[in-house]
């Protein structure tokens, strides 16, 4: 993030979790919870994993080279299996500024 190669994430729906809208400020922190920089939401949308396209998985920064394999480490990082109706929040953001 901090190099300006991830500027894009994707979750699971959480129904306690607010939507953000474009233009908030996130902290981004580092290994001890110290801040490291600031980002700005670009874009949050909730859509099925089936749209996500390889651009997207591009932009998380990564390295995937294939949706697939997007797919298959977000699995193993949710713990759940992601089927193409699966919602997710596609959030872009961009980096204001390195800490």
């Amino acid at each position: 993030m901090l190099r300006g190669e991830k500027t894009a994430t994707a979750g699971l729906v959480d129904d306690d979790e607010a939507p953000l809208s474009p233009g908030d400020r996130l902290a981004l922190l580092g290994d001890d919870d110290e801040p490291v920089g600031v980002v700005e939401v670009v874009d949050e949308h909730v859509i099925p994993a089936g749209e996500i396209d390889l651009q997207f998985a591009r932009d998380e920064g990564e390295g995937f080279e294939s949706v697939e394999e997007w797919r298959e480490a977000h699995e193993r990082f949710f713990e759940r299996p992601i089927l193409d109706d699966t919602p997710i929040v596609a959030l872009r953001f961009r980096l204001v500024e390195p800490l």
